[in-house]
């Protein structure tokens, strides 16, 4: 039996339950829950199998929210997962430019990656993104 409580949530009795359960949570935006969960000791930036963090799994499946309140809390908003791809790249390649933005506002770096944001922006011809990227560093592009 699972360590589930009320509404299947766990009660933390089994570590990798919880953990699979909260990066669930980023996948749905649940960025209430997921900032209670930070402010009472959880590491923001849990990864899982494939080295995704939870800001990286928000971000992929598009809610700024739950991307701000991680930064907000100290989540590596250039973490990169095993396959050398990061939060923005992501948040490029699925056209979320709300996302983007946050992510921006929040220090990310586009030239981080590979591909990188800026280069998945060019790839998918993704113009509006594209500009709200800060300019590329002198004599990278």
């Amino acid at each position: 039996m699972s360590g589930a409580g009320q509404q299947g949530v766990p009660t933390g009795e089994d570590p990798v339950e919880l953990a699979y359960w909260l990066l669930d949570r980023a996948r749905l935006g649940e960025a209430e829950r997921l900032a209670d969960y930070a402010d009472h000791g959880m590491p923001v930036d849990l990864t899982d199998a494939t080295g995704n963090t939870l800001l990286m799994l928000a971000a992929y499946h598009g809610h700024p929210e739950t991307v701000r309140v991680l930064a907000e809390r100290g989540a590596d908003v250039d973490a990169v997962n095993d396959r050398g791809q990061t939060p923005m790249a992501g948040a490029v390649f699925k056209g979320y430019a709300d996302v983007v933005a946050v992510l921006i506002a929040a220090g990310a770096d586009p030239d981080l990656g590979s591909p990188t944001a800026r280069a998945s922006a060019a790839f998918f011809e993704r113009s509006a993104i594209a500009a709200l990227l800060p300019p590329a560093p002198a004599g990278t592009g």
